[in-house]
């Protein structure tokens, strides 16, 4: 397959996300290789921070997808109401998706945001792919913005004065510096705070793109000896620390 048939199918979810899309590596797997390298490609179970984020993506970039999650009234995840109606899947709390629409609502009330969420030539949910180190690498950028120039990524957050310490923990410093990559613009960060719907926009600093290619880099290392070098064991493998 050429690039252009590559990204064709990235663009599906169900290929992106699934079989077709595991041959190659993301920033999602960057945690993993960092930490328990063995557990790659072990399938990530779903948290309810997830499918509210997911819920608001969606709300801002691909509305008429709402339809598709599926929202039970019940106060918890823990009541008779919600296990019954669930069937055992992760679904959305009636509350939760309210707060979500008014963080929606928030967002697209902000000229600078919607500006660049909807700017005069913007794409939404765009594949890439692109040689890093030696492996191939995925991403999907929320927004691009060509006239801005920007990578625009979607984020939630319960507090957004610890937004740069959760930018580090969560690695957003290697999806920006993976993203550039495949798409050539700086990102900047659109976050909104779930519980006071503040909202910050956070660009990316030199350090922050080189600390995340250092990440890359590590996160490199450690796949190719795991998962290329055919002399390596990895039984042998344990972790030597001075405490």
């Amino acid at each position: 397959m050429n690039k252009e048939e590559i990204l064709s199918r990235l663009t599906n979810d169900e290929d992106y996300y699934g079989t077709f899309g595991r041959q190659y590596l993301s920033n999602s797997n960057i945690s993993t290789l960092l930490s328990n390298p063995l557990m790659l490609g072990e399938e990530t179970k779903k948290t309810s921070a997830m499918i509210v984020g997911n819920y608001f993506h969606t709300a801002i970039l691909e509305p008429d997808k709402l339809q598709n999650f599926k929202i039970i009234e019940a106060t918890t995840r823990t009541t008779k109401v919600y296990k019954e109606l669930s069937g055992g899947e992760m679904c959305l709390l009636q509350h939760e998706a309210d707060k979500v629409d008014l963080m929606t609502e928030r967002m697209l009330e902000n000229d600078v945001c919607r500006g660049l969420i909807q700017g005069d030539n913007v794409e939404y949910e765009v594949p890439g792919i692109a040689d890093i180190d030696g492996n191939m690498w995925k991403g999907k950028a929320d927004i691009l913005n060509h006239e801005e120039k920007l990578i625009v990524d979607l984020k939630t957050t319960s507090d957004i004065n610890s937004f740069t310490y959760s930018a580090k923990k969560y690695n957003y410093d290697s999806q920006a510096y993976i993203y550039k990559v495949l798409f050539g613009y700086d990102m900047v960060f659109l976050v909104i705070d779930k519980n006071t719907h503040q909202i910050g926009l956070f660009d990316c600093s030199d350090a922050f793109y080189s600390r995340g290619y250092e990440k890359v880099q590590e996160a490199t290392n450690i796949y190719d000896l795991f998962y290329k070098d055919e002399s390596f064991d990895a039984k042998q493998f344990f972790i030597n620390r001075t405490l």
